[in-house]
Protein backbone atom coordinates (compact mmCIF):
# COMPACT_ATOMS: atom_id res chain seq x y z
CA UNK A 1 0.00 0.00 0.00
CA UNK A 2 1.62 3.15 -1.01
CA UNK A 3 0.57 6.70 -0.67
CA UNK A 4 0.06 7.06 -4.57
CA UNK A 5 -2.17 4.04 -5.16
CA UNK A 6 -4.51 5.74 -1.74
CA UNK A 7 -4.66 9.13 -2.69
CA UNK A 8 -5.10 7.64 -6.06
CA UNK A 9 -7.97 5.86 -5.71
CA UNK A 10 -9.08 8.98 -3.10
CA UNK A 11 -9.32 11.23 -6.05
CA UNK A 12 -10.78 9.44 -8.60
CA UNK A 13 -13.33 8.67 -5.73
CA UNK A 14 -13.61 12.21 -5.26
CA UNK A 15 -13.45 13.38 -9.12
CA UNK A 16 -16.74 10.68 -9.42
CA UNK A 17 -18.25 12.14 -6.89
CA UNK A 18 -18.29 15.47 -8.02
CA UNK A 19 -19.57 13.84 -11.44
CA UNK A 20 -22.48 12.41 -9.64
CA UNK A 21 -22.70 15.41 -7.38
CA UNK A 22 -23.41 17.12 -11.01
CA UNK A 23 -25.91 14.42 -12.39
CA UNK A 24 -27.39 15.59 -8.82
CA UNK A 25 -27.58 19.17 -9.51
CA UNK A 26 -29.23 19.14 -12.96
CA UNK A 27 -31.89 16.28 -11.68
CA UNK A 28 -30.34 13.58 -14.56
CA UNK A 29 -30.69 10.17 -13.57
CA UNK A 30 -27.65 7.53 -13.40
CA UNK A 31 -26.26 7.46 -16.59
CA UNK A 32 -23.64 5.14 -18.63
CA UNK A 33 -20.29 7.38 -18.27
CA UNK A 34 -21.35 7.20 -14.05
CA UNK A 35 -21.73 3.91 -14.62
CA UNK A 36 -18.67 3.05 -16.36
CA UNK A 37 -16.51 5.44 -13.77
CA UNK A 38 -17.66 3.64 -11.17
CA UNK A 39 -16.80 0.17 -12.78
CA UNK A 40 -13.10 1.66 -13.87
CA UNK A 41 -12.81 2.12 -9.77
CA UNK A 42 -14.44 -1.03 -8.84
CA UNK A 43 -12.15 -2.62 -11.06
CA UNK A 44 -9.00 -0.68 -9.41
CA UNK A 45 -10.19 -1.86 -5.42
CA UNK A 46 -10.57 -5.18 -6.61
CA UNK A 47 -6.79 -4.80 -7.65
CA UNK A 48 -6.59 -3.41 -4.25
CA UNK A 49 -7.84 -5.85 -2.50
CA UNK A 50 -5.78 -8.34 -4.37
CA UNK A 51 -2.34 -6.98 -3.85
CA UNK A 52 -3.26 -5.80 -0.05
CA UNK A 53 -4.12 -8.68 0.81
CA UNK A 54 -0.66 -10.42 -0.67
CA UNK A 55 1.09 -7.49 0.70
CA UNK A 56 -0.59 -8.02 4.41
CA UNK A 57 0.87 -11.73 4.14
CA UNK A 58 4.42 -10.59 2.85
CA UNK A 59 5.00 -8.12 5.31
CA UNK A 60 6.72 -7.33 8.93
CA UNK A 61 5.00 -4.67 9.51
CA UNK A 62 2.73 -4.79 12.49
CA UNK A 63 -0.60 -3.85 10.85
CA UNK A 64 -4.24 -5.08 12.41
CA UNK A 65 -4.52 -8.31 9.90
CA UNK A 66 -8.73 -7.62 10.46
CA UNK A 67 -8.72 -4.24 10.44
CA UNK A 68 -6.88 -3.89 7.19
CA UNK A 69 -8.88 -6.54 4.88
CA UNK A 70 -12.06 -5.78 6.46
CA UNK A 71 -11.21 -1.97 5.23
CA UNK A 72 -10.66 -4.09 1.68
CA UNK A 73 -14.00 -5.50 1.81
CA UNK A 74 -15.73 -2.63 2.79
CA UNK A 75 -13.84 -0.59 -0.26
CA UNK A 76 -14.86 -3.45 -2.72
CA UNK A 77 -18.90 -3.54 -1.70
CA UNK A 78 -19.50 -0.06 -1.74
CA UNK A 79 -19.13 1.15 -4.76
CA UNK A 80 -21.13 -1.72 -6.64
CA UNK A 81 -24.19 -1.08 -3.21
CA UNK A 82 -24.28 2.35 -4.76
CA UNK A 83 -24.58 1.92 -8.45
CA UNK A 84 -27.77 -0.57 -7.52
CA UNK A 85 -29.33 2.14 -5.45
CA UNK A 86 -28.40 4.98 -8.11
CA UNK A 87 -30.08 3.01 -10.59
CA UNK A 88 -33.23 1.69 -8.44
CA UNK A 89 -34.02 5.08 -7.07
CA UNK A 90 -35.63 7.39 -10.01
CA UNK A 91 -35.36 10.61 -8.30
CA UNK A 92 -32.23 13.06 -7.91
CA UNK A 93 -31.30 11.37 -5.03
CA UNK A 94 -30.24 8.16 -6.61
CA UNK A 95 -27.23 10.22 -7.67
CA UNK A 96 -26.50 11.62 -4.12
CA UNK A 97 -26.62 7.99 -3.18
CA UNK A 98 -23.74 7.95 -5.41
CA UNK A 99 -21.84 10.85 -4.33
CA UNK A 100 -21.93 10.19 -0.36
CA UNK A 101 -20.62 6.65 -1.49
CA UNK A 102 -17.58 7.89 -3.59
CA UNK A 103 -16.74 10.20 -0.42
CA UNK A 104 -17.18 6.95 2.00
CA UNK A 105 -14.59 5.39 -0.71
CA UNK A 106 -11.90 8.10 -0.93
CA UNK A 107 -12.21 8.38 3.09
CA UNK A 108 -12.08 4.58 3.62
CA UNK A 109 -9.19 4.90 1.03
CA UNK A 110 -7.01 7.21 2.92
CA UNK A 111 -7.95 5.49 6.22
CA UNK A 112 -6.55 2.73 5.33
CA UNK A 113 -2.80 4.36 4.43
CA UNK A 114 -3.13 5.22 7.59
CA UNK A 115 -4.06 1.33 8.98
CA UNK A 116 -1.19 0.49 6.72
CA UNK A 117 1.46 2.33 7.42
CA UNK A 118 0.32 2.02 11.70
CA UNK A 119 -0.68 5.59 12.67
CA UNK A 120 -4.68 5.03 13.08
CA UNK A 121 -5.71 5.56 16.46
Amino acid sequence: MTDLVAYGIAILAVVIAAYAGWHTYRRQDFSNPLFYAIAVLEILLVALLVGGSIALGRTDRDVDGVLFVSYLVTLVVIPPAAVLWGIAEKSRWGTGVVVIAMITVAALSVRLLGIWKGTYA
